[in-house]
């Protein structure tokens, strides 16, 4: 469940990036800021009440500048480190896409693969699951999964409630679960 505290700054960030036109951009930059805070090195240095708030200022301007932030990002940021919110970056990095969703009028479609797809493979997909949803636009996210063996699985609608799968390994439990192999006994 999301804390209502991460819900509070998605909102309030979305309507600041709203009224000046950089929803996009903000949604862009919070992917980035995801990615930087996946990082548990990252999260533990900002999490970590012994370390001064200067020295996290000054290594979260670095992070601004080498992954292009906007200013009102760095705004944000800072105010999650002085608030002690920092720990909560990837829930409200949650809690905005939702929000950005529900105002854009945009579904996201979450692709997992083997390997990387091609762009157009993805455009493909955003166009079919336009169609299936009536959404406006349509994001995509992407994710690797070895185990998926080949193809690819989309999920999509309420909280990724719909799934697609397209997978080798949906089909290879498929045709496990069609074979009964109940009457063989094991020969010891």
């Amino acid at each position: 469940m999301m804390s209502s505290a991460a819900s509070s700054y998605a909102s309030a960030l979305a309507d600041v990036a709203k009224s000046n036109d950089t929803l996009d951009a903000t949604i862009s930059d919070l992917e980035k800021v995801e990615r930087v805070f996946s990082d548990a090195g990252v999260l533990a240095f900002f999490t970590n009440p012994t370390i001064d708030v200067e020295k996290k200022r000054s290594v979260l301007d670095d992070i601004v500048k080498s992954s292009e932030l906007q200013p009102q990002m760095s705004n944000f940021l800072n105010i999650l480190i002085d608030m002690n919110r920092i720990d909560q970056v990837k829930e409200i990095v949650k809690e905005f896409e939702v929000v950005y969703n529900k105002m854009t009028e945009t579904e996201l479609a979450v692709v997992t693969s083997v390997v990387p797809l091609e762009s157009s493979h993805l455009a493909q997909i955003a166009t079919s699951v336009q169609r299936m949803t009536g959404a406006k636009n349509v994001r995509i996210k992407t994710a690797i999964e070895p185990s998926l063996i080949a193809g690819f699985t989309i999920r999509y609608g309420n909280s990724g409630s719909k799934l697609i799968d397209m997978s080798i390994k949906k089909q290879l439990d498929e045709i496990a679960g069609r074979l009964d192999f109940s009457e063989i006994a094991l020969v010891g």
